[in-house]
């Protein structure tokens, strides 16, 4: 869905209908033959997990355009009606292609390994009494029968809960009309996927669905069951809060969250094989909109947990072990912070070991050298190892500060909890700016030595999350390099007093003061050398990028010549290859074991490169909203590596897509004999180094 922007006539993909393209690259994972079984199972969990969020989030605000007034819709740039049709289109047409994956794939593979995914007219003798046991014995306190009576008060469903509506008939009047029931499936409380007594070697399973399925006729005597399908719905995950620069933000955020889960609802998802007249019977109960609300998917749903499916330690159905590599020069030094002052260091987690950020933590709170420590946090472990080290570090005698990120969705009521718990150890929390996000990724540590002060600073592409290091691809770098930590010292004394620091920011980008305006100069830049002769090129790597005005420069430096690559995971409005608009710009994506994560910026410069690690994605919300960081890479031996990362990237041709127009998502091939898988490329460039 390619869009005409109304300022400039350029064109411009929403960002909606983007993100939905990346999650078929998602899909497409799982329906590759030459991923391991289990971990196409793990992408399917994945894609449905995405896409749940998505309707909790970005579909709930587009149904909330949909229903405000028309001067409101006359102040956007598309009509929300016309994307929420085609978001429920794709989102059809994507959900068709994932049950062909499982019922013509992934099902009958399992069933070569001897994993046996049964219904209830599977089940033998002695599985039906497995069966019946476990649901008297641990389901039938949760399953919560509810008769549906016309014009009767409506039952609550509980957000992106599983429930089995119900088709009866009264036996004493088999000729009368039809009567409609729920069930809960309780996947809440118990696991989703239930081991039976199996023959030989083989696993067979079935799926608490099913399990509710076998004993409906328990729990409704006086009827004839005539037939079941599945329903689903998820509520708005938006926290509306009226006014963020009024009154106490934690406590709104605090009533908000308790809200979220009784919120409106932004997808109602149904088995397709339901007849009309009970989905229009539960459409009344419900209050639910069929031209919006409503999302027809198979006999399952809630595929997210998936996660949690039995692997019975068959490990070779798994991707082969990528072990994290150990960083030597931090990880085996005898003291830390003399090897932190004699180098500077840049890893690549997860192919690096994220141990040397928990040491940088552990190391400062038991160096009695140390006085004080800082941090941005925006998303946390839950358990942290690095938020202990900074409770020891109080204990101990030091300063520390942690500024937390509540707005964080999904894990505001997680930071809340952290912020509390670092509070009552003695920290400094600092929480939210209204009406904006820090989405920074620093922390600072401040030495003594030999009576002077140094600061030691570490920067990252990626949250302080030691759980997520496993698998989100970020660039982390270590360094005192005095122009980099005096400017970092700046933001973090305007995080702890709001006041607005007197010196510019000459170095580090940062959201509300240069970055926005640094990065079009930038741009600017490599088209006037375009237009002057030279070799000119930009090459970004990031999540997102979605902002029509960044968007706008692009196009104007492919029109001038200038050489644009692009390497972006997710969302991309961008449209790329387009005959006198973007002829200049490539666009690849790769989705794979791991998640790239890591935001890069290369402009050539008449060949005195300029590279730029980063938090911030060229979004809006990144670039207007959000206090973010992008920071220079000085260091020659380290541009030569993230160049050679970023090359490597660009000649994958087993897991890049190529990002169109058309959003179709093919693979990109170089007619090469040699396959290069950029991530498995990326752990062997750094074992050699190590």
């Amino acid at each position: 869905m390619t869009e005409l922007s109304a300022q400039t006539n350029s064109p411009y993909i929403h960002r909606d209908i983007s993100w939905l393209s990346f999650n078929h690259r998602v899909l497409q994972e799982a329906k590759d033959p030459g991923v391991p079984l289990f971990e196409r199972i793990k992408f399917i969990a994945i894609y449905s997990n995405n896409l749940n969020e998505f309707f909790r989030v970005r579909v709930a605000s587009l149904r909330n355009l949909y229903r405000v007034g028309k001067k409101t819709k006359r102040e956007l740039e598309y009509e929300p009606k016309a994307v929420l049709r085609e978001i429920l289109k794709i989102v059809e047409r994507h959900q068709i292609e994932l049950e062909r994956i499982m019922e013509k794939e992934i099902i009958p593979q399992l069933h070569q390994h001897g994993i046996n995914l049964l219904r209830r007219l599977d089940l033998n003798e002695e599985q039906k009494e497995f069966v019946q046991a476990y649901f008297n014995q641990f389901m039938l306190p949760y399953v919560q029968p509810v008769l549906l009576i016309k014009n009767k008060v409506r039952p609550f469903l509980n957000n992106a809960q599983l429930y089995m509506s119900v088709l009866m008939k009264d036996k004493e009047n088999p000729n009368g009309p039809d009567w409609y029931a729920i069930v809960k499936v309780p996947s809440d409380h118990l696991p989703r996927f239930l081991s039976l007594p199996s023959p030989g070697h083989q696993h067979d399973l079935i799926m608490l669905d099913d399990v509710v399925r076998f004993s409906l006729s328990e729990m409704f005597p006086g009827y004839e069951i005539t037939d079941t399908y599945s329903i689903k719905l998820t509520r708005d995950a938006e926290l509306y809060i009226d006014d963020e620069f009024s009154g106490d933000l934690i406590s709104k955020i605090r009533n908000s969250l308790i809200r979220r889960q009784v919120g409106p609802p932004s997808r109602f998802v149904y088995d397709r094989q339901m007849p009309e007249k009970l989905l229009n019977f539960l459409c009344e109960t419900f209050g639910l909109e069929k031209k919006i609300d409503l999302i027809a998917e198979g006999r399952y749903h809630n595929n997210f947990d998936f996660f949690k499916f039995p692997d019975f330690g068959m490990n070779h159905l798994k991707y082969p072990p990528m072990p994290p590599l150990s960083y030597k020069p931090l990880e085996e030094a005898e003291n830390f912070f003399e090897a932190l002052s004699k180098d500077e260091h840049l890893l690549n987690y997860p192919y690096h070991s994220y141990e040397s950020v928990v040491r940088f933590f552990e190391e400062a709170a038991r160096d009695p050298k140390v006085t004080h420590i800082k941090i941005i946090q925006y998303r946390v472990a839950r358990k942290s190892r690095i938020m202990d080290a900074l409770k020891k570090a109080v204990k101990r005698g030091k300063q520390v500060f942690a500024f937390i990120e509540i707005k964080a969705r999904f894990d505001e009521e997680a930071n809340l909890a952290w912020g509390e718990e670092l509070q009552k150890a003695g920290i400094n929390v600092r929480y939210s700016f209204p009406g904006l996000k820090v989405h920074a990724k620093i922390a600072l540590i401040r030495r003594l030595e030999k009576g002077k002060s140094r600061i030691f600073c570490y920067m990252s592409t990626g949250n302080f999350h030691e759980d997520t290091a496993r698998i989100y691809s970020d660039l982390g770098f270590f360094t005192t390099d005095t122009r980099i930590t005096k400017e970092a010292a700046r933001l973090f004394s305007f995080l702890e007093t709001m006041k607005v620091p007197t010196h510019q920011f000459e170095h580090l980008l940062v959201g509300q003061f240069n970055l926005r305006k640094s990065l079009i100069q930038k741009v600017q830049r490599e088209i006037q050398h375009a237009k002057a002769g030279e070799q000119a090129r930009i090459l970004l790597k990031l999540n997102s990028l979605q902002d029509r005005e960044m968007i706008e420069w692009l196009y104007k430096a492919s029109q001038a010549g200038v050489q644009v690559q692009l390497i972006i995971r997710g969302i991309c409005s961008l449209v790329p290859g387009l005959p006198g608009i973007s002829e200049n710009i490539e666009a690849i994506s790769i989705v794979d074991r791991f998640l790239e994560h890591a935001r890069v910026f290369l402009f050539h410069n008449k060949g005195e490169e300029e590279i730029y690690l980063s938090s911030a994605d060229w979004m809006v919300r990144n670039l207007r909203h959000r206090i973010e960081t992008a920071f220079p890479v000085y260091n020659p031996q380290f541009k030569k590596t993230i160049k050679d990362l970023l090359q490597i990237q660009l000649s994958d041709n087993v897991k890049a897509r190529i990002i169109d127009a058309e959003q179709s998502n093919p693979y990109r091939e170089d007619g090469g004999d040699l396959p290069i898988r950029s991530q498995i490329e990326t752990y062997y460039y750094f074992k050699r180094l190590s």
